[in-house]
């Protein structure tokens, strides 16, 4: 009698799963475009769907199974100036760029080789944004690369919002906003009565708006992914893979080259630096700065811990904002024994007279890459831009793939510029 109950609760739950899977795959095949071939696979409690994408690089057609949890792309970034990464079926993507960065938008799009699709924005007469996308976005996977950075930070914001509301209005199949820099970020928490925690609230906007992915670069704090939902995934991608290159070309040595961490906060950024650096061969040293601050912007007195007397050293930070702080850390390390201070920060924010700081300290370079576009009206020799375009390409294409985001950071990564 138990046997007989058993069996028919099996035959029953089989019976319910091969119907949800044949839903599944009705619904899969009516969103993919032709293109894609789709396999169906017999197994003991229905149907199983793979998706079967051709994934190419350098010309070179690759067919790639995604039914599994994490893909597999032969890419490595040690020979990147060889391999031209691309989307073969571009006929299911669609990118689009906002107006805060269109140049590094352009970047990923010749990367890729996926043209930015078409949309007008325009700022109207009182102030508001108008929005009008003149490409078919239904059933697509659309990608919105727009960072929330200055200038206009608020409209950067706001435009993002319409854009990703109004491919989910057109019915887009999915959704993913690319921003290189999340505005808000630093303020991520309560350090008053009285405040928003704001990073929290843009995260709960793009969630309303029915953004279904997010990749950033370089948060200012790895915390930030949790505001949101689990069923919106955001990936934050390490921009130093970038600079790692870069370094590696100065003739350092490692028994005299010290990382340097800003602040507490930033020593595991420091240290993951270093590590990527000693993978190129130079063993560098890890030293941290303590900063007492006043206010915001304003800091009292600097503690170094470590050694740097006789050093090349690297101060490592996720932004620069008005270099204030930065330019004084540069002096305390030079006053130290420090032979030459360099700076590299993922987002140069460079408000107010960051530039002129910057252009008067003892720094020999400050690098920062394209996340933010530099100023046109002020300049400085001392200020070198790295392209993070080919890193974020290929997080497109490992999402379209689906397959492992995480792979782009292995230690054996390596970018040419």
């Amino acid at each position: 009698m138990l046997t007989g109950a058993l069996k028919s609760i099996t035959q029953t739950a089989t019976r319910h799963v091969s119907t949800g899977s044949r839903k599944y795959a009705t619904r899969t095949l009516r969103q993919t475009n032709s293109k894609k071939s789709i396999m169906t696979k017999a197994t003991a409690t229905g149907v199983t769907i793979g998706l079967t994408t051709s994934v190419a690089f350098a010309g070179q057609t690759t067919p790639k199974r995604v039914d599994e949890p994490h893909g597999h792309i032969t890419h490595s970034y040690r020979d990147s100036s060889r391999i031209d990464i691309q989307i073969t079926n571009t006929e299911d993507v669609r990118l689009f760029s906002g107006r805060a960065n269109p140049q590094l938008a352009q970047e990923i799009s010749d990367s890729l080789h996926v043209p930015l699709s078409n949309v007008n924005i325009q700022a109207f007469a009182d102030g508001e944004i108008g929005i009008k996308v003149l490409d078919n976005v239904r059933g697509k996977e659309v990608y919105i690369i727009q960072p929330t950075c200055p200038p206009g930070v608020n409209d950067n914001l706001m435009e993002l919002l319409l854009l990703i509301s109004t491919m989910k209005r057109s019915s887009a199949q999915s959704i993913t906003a690319v921003i290189p820099y999340y505005g808000y970020a630093r303020q991520d928490r309560k350090l008053s009565s009285r405040v928003p925690i704001s990073a929290a609230d843009c995260a709960r906007m793009l969630e309303s708006m029915g953004v279904d992915r997010v990749v950033a670069v370089d948060l200012h704090s790895g915390q930030l992914q949790g505001f949101f939902g689990p069923q919106t995934p955001c990936d934050n991608l390490e921009a130093q893979v970038v600079a790692l290159d870069y370094f590696e070309k100065l003739d350092l040595k490692g028994e005299t080259t010290k990382v340097i961490s800003p602040d507490a906060g930033g020593v595991y950024r420091a240290k993951t630096f270093r590590d990527g650096l000693a993978e190129r061969g130079i063993d560098a040293g890890l030293a941290m700065i303590i900063k007492q601050r006043v206010q915001a912007g304003q800091i009292d007195r600097m503690d170094l811990v470590g050694e740097v007397d006789g050093c090349d050293v690297i101060i490592v930070d996720d932004m620069i904002d008005t270099a204030g702080t930065l330019a004084a850390a540069a002096k305390e390390l030079k006053n130290r024994g420090a032979k030459r201070v360099y700076a590299f920060a993922t987002h140069g924010v460079f408000s107010g007279p960051a530039y002129e700081r910057i252009d008067a300290s003892v720094l020999e370079k400050v690098v920062v890459c394209n996340t933010i576009p530099l100023r046109t009206d002020k300049k400085t020799d001392k200020i070198e831009q790295l392209s993070v375009g080919k890193l974020l390409a290929e997080a497109i294409v490992r999402i379209h793939s689906q397959s492992s985001v995480s792979a782009l950071f292995k230690v054996d990564k390596k970018v040419e510029q």
